[in-house]
């Protein structure tokens, strides 16, 4: 099975994630997309002290109408960091006939060499780096990190191979301009995010009051 595997805080999950989720997966034709929220991010807090059942929560609601999407809670299934390395190595286990499909923001790409055990993810699956609205992917070669870039060949159009058979693919979708941080913004603010996020989200949201100023709550 072609399997797309989209990690994130989720904090919280919007429109935009929706839609590049569904870009890839048409343009890769995968099968399934697992959508994993981090327990515990490596590089960063998880804004609000929203916790990560209320995260998955919403992901959930999110990605309920559509057959192909699916909620997974891998990360908080064991303890410490929530490192991609080590969910891909579970995930291989779990479906070892699967072919994965990581997809990763450009911005996000261009730091993988701070993330753990980096090298590994290339044997564990195909990457799919999608540059976000306004950032070019011209010349792709240059993003790759420079110490492996003798591991890859050129195979076609935005297109690397790596030396274990797995690929890199550069994707330039058209998604949308959303943030999860200025939708937070707008909740604190007590403005709406109606069409930002899906009716489910919002409602989780205001109901529980998250990212609401203690006032408003």
């Amino acid at each position: 099975m072609r399997t797309g595997i989209f990690g994130g805080t989720f904090n919280p999950i919007h429109l935009a994630h929706l839609r590049l989720a569904e870009e890839v997966r048409e343009a890769c034709a995968l099968e399934r997309v697992l959508f994993i929220p981090a327990a515990t991010p490596p590089h960063k807090t998880v804004a609000e002290n929203v916790s990560f059942t209320q995260r998955l929560t919403m992901v959930r609601a999110a990605v309920a109408g559509n057959p192909a999407f699916f909620a997974s809670d891998l990360e908080a299934q064991r303890t410490g960091k929530s490192y991609s390395v080590q969910t891909l190595e579970i995930l291989r286990r779990q479906a070892p006939g699967d072919d994965f499909f990581f997809i990763i923001g450009m911005d996000s790409f261009r730091d993988l060499p701070l993330w753990k055990d980096y090298r590994r993810l290339f044997d564990l699956t195909n990457l799919v780096v999608v540059g976000r609205p306004g950032l070019e992917t011209v010349e792709p070669r240059q993003f790759l990190p420079v110490a492996i870039q003798g591991e890859f060949c050129y195979d076609e159009p935005l297109k690397f191979r790596h030396s274990s058979g797995t690929s890199v693919h550069f994707l330039k979708a058209k998604g949308l301009d959303i943030s999860s941080t200025g939708i937070r913004r707008l909740v604190t603010e007590g403005r709406s995010i109606r069409y930002l996020v899906p009716p489910a989200v919002e409602e989780i949201i205001m109901k529980h009051g998250l990212y609401q100023r203690p006032e408003r709550k």
